[in-house]
């Protein structure tokens, strides 16, 4: 089982750069895979980033593919997401999800889930 908590959310403007954390607590954090994903208000939740447990492979989404960066500290229990040259359409709401399945890009793949974190771009 694992609990997983975002922080670093907030409003910025465009251009500019925010650093999402999602602390897990539990145990074998380290054998999971992690995501983070977004949802906008009246849109579907979608992908934007994901890890494996050793750091060595990331999967991104297009629309974020050389502004995002996530990366993980397995003996702090953490995952980042660092935001830069965001866009008013990086609004939404962000999630951290762990599976104990292989990478993965499909929300449904993820057993687990943070809260949210919001996050506002203005133009």
């Amino acid at each position: 089982q694992v609990q997983l908590v975002e922080s670093g959310g907030g409003y910025v403007q465009a251009g500019g750069s925010l650093r999402l954390s999602c602390a897990a607590s539990g145990r074998a954090f380290s054998i999971y895979a992690m995501g983070w994903f977004r949802q906008a208000p009246g849109k579907a939740r979608e992908f934007v980033a994901s890890i494996i447990w050793s750091g060595g492979d990331t999967t991104y989404a297009n629309s974020v593919k050389g502004r995002f960066t996530i990366s993980r500290d397995n003996a702090k229990k953490s995952v980042y997401l660092q935001m830069n040259s965001l866009k008013p359409e990086d609004t939404a709401v962000y999630y951290c999800a762990a599976t104990q399945g292989i990478i993965s890009t499909m929300r449904y793949d993820y057993e687990y889930w943070g809260q949210g974190t919001q996050v506002t771009v203005s133009s």
